[in-house]
């Protein structure tokens, strides 16, 4: 079993293969906490449907297991959404990456309205 250190950046163009064949997937979950606007009930649910399709290595379930993992996403965005208004502290900065979802090319290639209002 390989197991890439804390400092390896598994995602860097270099070793995008590696990480293919290691995990199936090659992506980072963006950080909400600290946004202006706050973070949306879209963003919060796309965040925690990453989550879900990362913890499981499935990214594209058969319909029953589908049904299960979008009733756990949607706990998942839950919980995260009573974390970001209620528990965590407001940051200092903002994040240093914007959200997928506030980035037009994403909206327009998902067929989403231009912005979130």
């Amino acid at each position: 079993m390989i197991v890439a250190s804390p400092d390896t950046n598994i995602c860097s163009p270099h070793r995008r293969r590696l990480a293919t064949t290691l995990t199936g997937m090659c992506r980072n979950i963006t950080e909400l906490r600290g946004l202006e606007p706050p973070a949306t009930r879209e963003e919060i649910e796309a965040a925690a449907q990453q989550f879900i399709r990362k913890v499981t290595g499935v990214t594209r379930p058969k319909a029953e297991v589908a049904a299960a993992m979008a009733a756990a996403a949607l706990e998942v965005a839950d919980i995260t959404e009573r974390l970001l208004t209620e528990v965590v502290p407001p940051r200092r900065q903002p994040p240093k990456t914007v959200p997928p979802l506030r980035r037009p090319e994403v909206r327009k290639r998902l067929g989403l309205e231009p912005s979130i209002g």
